[in-house]
């Protein structure tokens, strides 16, 4: 069957609706979403770098953000990670708090690695683990290990394959083990084999449960592990997808 499109002017009526309708593609009234967007826009001056933007991210769920360059994608994710603040609208996260408030609970991992060069992963790991004083991580170890790389290594950062490098860059962003992932671009760069590799990481994420939104330019790549593809076009909402990994919600499912 192929998937379902949602237009992006209805998007938020369609859903809602649809919560309502025997096996709903939509995420069950009693379960709580990880976040949500109610007219989001963010203007730098005159420009509108999202325009009114209405979306629920659901638990455990993928979220493919697809568009060209200048579409929004980056800066969406930025307003998801309260790194940024919306010029208008609202943005709640988990239990109704703003993103800037639940920091800890949010991965980030944007087009730069944000690592430090002269450092080995496990130097790297071991600072950034050292932010997070009131939330259990993982060890360095463990970190690296799940993502493929051996924490034994004594190469700086600098000597790192890009592939190497971004999946040392996920594993930054695992280390606190956030519940909401936000991927940006994290394919950018690298040849079939990494990226397959990379793939396969978040992947295994995905079926840990954990809820992950990500941008790429590479759909063909992405789409497989898709729960739902979003499409912007110029800062809106263009339409919403349901991806090929899409399945309705089963008993014991996150709520």
């Amino acid at each position: 069957m192929s998937p379902s499109l949602i237009d992006g002017t209805a998007a938020k009526e369609s859903l809602t609706t649809r919560q309502h309708e025997p096996n709903a593609p939509a995420t069950p009234e009693s379960m709580a979403s990880v976040a949500q967007l109610e007219s989001v826009s963010k203007l730098y001056g005159t420009f509108a770098a999202l325009r009114k933007i209405t979306l629920q991210i659901e638990p455990a769920r993928c979220y493919v953000l697809l568009g060209e360059n200048g579409a929004g994608k980056s800066t969406l994710l930025r307003v998801l990670g309260g790194l940024i603040r919306p010029t208008y609208g609202n943005i709640k996260v988990f239990e109704g708090i703003r993103p800037d408030e639940a920091r800890g609970r949010i991965g980030y991992m944007s087009h730069a690695p944000m690592l430090y060069d002269q450092l080995t992963g496990m130097e790297n790991l071991h600072y950034f683990a050292s932010l997070y004083q009131k939330r259990e991580c993982l060890t360095p170890e463990q970190a690296l290990t799940a993502v493929s790389l051996d924490p034994e290594l004594k190469r700086p950062i600098s000597q790192y394959s890009q592939g190497m490098r971004q999946r040392a860059s996920l594993a930054r962003v695992l280390i606190s083990q956030p519940e909401l992932l936000l991927l940006d671009e994290p394919f950018s760069n690298m040849d079939i084999a990494s990226a397959h590799q990379m793939l396969a990481l978040v992947q295994r994420i995905r079926e840990q449960g954990r809820t992950i939104v990500l941008t790429t330019h590479q759909r063909d790549l992405a789409e497989p592990i898709a729960d739902y593809l979003v499409f912007l076009r110029a800062g809106a909402l263009d339409s919403l997808h349901l991806g090929p990994a899409y399945a309705p919600y089963t008993a014991g499912a996150p709520a």
